[in-house]
């Protein structure tokens, strides 16, 4: 398929509603094998086709998992992504510092951005998959919120810019995999590498909620739609938050305001009979630079009611007051509806 320059359209993934990985890798608590392998027949039953990983969660389970569950579906029937950036090595005494992922991990890692680690955690994800390639490879938490990495990010950057990124563009011309770009929670490196690079599409995670979005919505998204780059929304209800988890992203920390904030969005939200996070994953997918959003869950009635969040009409009288209230920016995009065409 070609636009109207008569330059290869850029892969967007099959689903605008998605899976996100992080409970498959045992993040923040341990899920078991039953509840996960239910909540990914619960998505794929309610016709969601777009799944994100990495190596990272749980430090390959989460790969493993849905490569259990994926490897005998019609590979061409869903877009699956992964993520470079860790290189994993079997150790069976490792423990995270920071205690994301819970249960016996069985492996460490090392960040690697050079060509050969590149195609090397590729090759291990594949293998961990059970599937012949992937759809989307993001360069995974090159960022300066990265506690590992901090005001070191920019050596990192500059190691992918000359190892990873071209050596994706190559598997993407050999048919390994469709698309890359980076998966991050900050916007920095995703602007950095529109300047310097050709990415197809980011996974930006924590940057666009109801609850924050200004700075993506006037500094990424204009800078992506100029270069036909498509935003996939990641931890579009701040991992739980505006479901009523009371956690805030992936730290153990709230901002300041942000549970007011949640608040008042409450109260609006029952005064117009709206479910806070159906209008949270409907506000998130919005935009038109928007090709996907992917909330986490760890069972079927979770995975079930994000899917059905896609298919409720919320009056505009809602999005009216939340912006008269000023909740909301003036010009954030609000949904008529939510489509598949879009």
């Amino acid at each position: 398929m070609k636009d109207s320059n008569n330059n290869p359209k850029r892969y967007r993934p099959l689903t605008l509603s998605g899976l996100g990985g992080v409970a498959a890798g045992n993040g923040f608590h341990e899920n078991p094998d039953a509840s996960i392998t239910a909540a990914l027949e619960t998505a794929w039953n309610s016709g969601i086709r777009h799944f994100d990983t990495s190596p990272w969660y749980g430090l390959g389970l989460s790969e493993r998992r849905f490569g259990h569950f994926l490897r005998n579906k019609k590979r061409e029937e869903f877009t699956l992504s992964t993520k470079v950036g860790r290189v994993l090595s079997p150790d069976k005494d490792f423990e995270l510092k920071d205690g994301l992922w819970k249960g016996k991990l069985n492996f460490s890692y090392r960040y690697d951005y050079s060509a050969e680690g590149t195609r090397r955690s590729i090759e291990d994800s594949l293998q961990r998959l059970g599937l012949p390639y992937l759809d989307i490879v993001y360069i995974h938490d090159l960022s300066p919120d990265n506690q590992d990495m901090k005001e070191d990010w920019i050596k990192y950057f500059d190691e992918a810019l000359k190892g990873a990124i071209p050596e994706l563009t190559k598997m993407r011309e050999e048919g390994i995999i469709k698309a890359w770009g980076f998966g991050v929670n900050t916007l920095e490196p995703a602007l950095k590498a529109i300047e310097e690079a050709d990415p197809d599409i980011f996974l930006s995670a924590t940057q666009y909620s109801i609850i924050k979005h200004e700075d993506a919505l006037n500094k990424l998204f204009p800078a992506c739609e100029k270069r036909d780059i498509s935003i996939v929304v990641g931890a579009p209800l701040n991992a739980g938050f505006l479901a009523g988890v009371e956690r805030y992203d992936y730290s153990g920390t709230f901002p300041e305001g942000v549970i007011e904030k949640r608040n008042k969005l409450l109260d609006i939200s029952k005064k117009h009979d709206v479910d806070l996070r159906t209008a949270a994953l409907q506000f998130s997918a919005a935009p038109k630079v928007v090709s996907g959003v992917i909330p986490g869950a760890w069972n079927p009635d979770q995975v079930a009611a994000n899917a059905d969040s896609f298919k409720v009409s919320i009056p505009k009288a809602f999005w009216e007051e939340l912006k008269n209230e000023k909740l909301i920016a003036e010009n954030a995009p609000v949904p008529d509806f939510i489509s598949e065409e879009k």
